[in-house]
This record gives structure tokens, sequence and C-alpha cells, in this order.
């Protein structure tokens, strides 16, 4: 079977009034547009089947650890049923969508890359760095991995405790 083409591609979208970021795959330029929930396409790349799925599972994997970050430090997201949360500014999701595409046309660098993402899930890359564990391009991509993994909301902190059932 040959590697078909697929575009990968990161719009804006509204469904049931709610609105939301999107990072999908589809198979022809007519199936983006003809979407009734996508409303801009921000971006759109023509790739191989293969790369577009290795691709969105990487952006897909930072975007959960992004998101387990802000949770464990009691930011509140808002979730939408579809898509990603609009509080993640779209510049910023536009720079994990092109750092991920320019990673992945270089092997060496993709596989890096993406093992320290998958290490990312258990362990800050930031600890790793500063002491001294990892070393040379390890350590770069370990750090450009980790800028992805930065964003912090500042203004929807949950600090909110929870109030004894007993007093």
């Amino acid at each position: 079977m040959l590697n078909s083409s697929q575009f990968l591609f990161l719009a804006s979208g509204v469904k049931n009034e709610e609105e939301f970021w999107f990072v999908g795959v589809k198979n022809s330029d007519e199936n983006i547009l003809d979407d009734i929930t996508l409303l801009d396409c921000h971006r759109k790349e023509l790739i191989g089947t293969e790369s577009a799925k290795d691709i969105l599972y990487a952006i897909n994997l930072n975007l959960n650890n992004l998101f387990d970050g802000l949770e464990k430090n009691k930011f509140l997201i808002n979730k939408p049923l579809l898509g990603i949360s609009l509080n993640i500014p779209l510049e910023y999701i536009e720079n994990m969508f092109d750092f991920w595409l320019e990673t992945y046309k270089h092997e060496e660098s993709w596989e890096t890359c993406l093992g320290l993402l998958k290490m990312r899930k258990r362990i800050s890359l930031s600890n790793l760095i500063k002491s001294g564990g990892l070393k040379g391009n390890s350590k770069r991509w370990a750090m450009k991995v980790e800028k992805l993994h930065r964003y912090k909301i500042s203004s929807l902190k949950n600090n909110h405790s929870n109030i004894p059932m007993w007093k």
C-alpha cells in the first residue's frame, strides 16, 4: 500500500456555541473547508499518512503533558467537548505544531525529542538538565521540549481548598 498524503492542520472551531482549537488530519483540503465545526485554518501541511499520524501523536502527547502540569499546579482550564481549550493562546499551539512538524524532518532529532517527550510525561526535563543527567544534543533538545511545556495561566489559579466536612 502506498503512503498516501494527508493534511495535518491546526484550526479554530465551534460546536454547540463552544469555541476550541483543533489539530487533526484530513485526507483532502475540501474535507477541512467543508467541516462545519471548523472556522479558520491556521496551519495546514500536506504530508504522508504515517508522518501525519506520528506528528499528531507528538502534538497530542505534548498537549496532554501541558494540561497535566497545569492541573497539577491547580490551574483551572476550560475543557471543551471537542479540541483544545482557547485558554491556550493560538501562538503557543502554532509553535508546538511547527516544532513537531520541523523536528519530524530529521529522524535522529525526531527520535530524541519523542523519547524526551515520553520521558516528560513522568519527570520534568528541567530537573534532568539542572542535575547534569542530560548532555550534548539530548540536553539541547530537552531544553526545547521543556519550553513547549512552560505555559502558565496566571489569572485562573484555583486557590480554593476543600472545606472540612467536620468542624
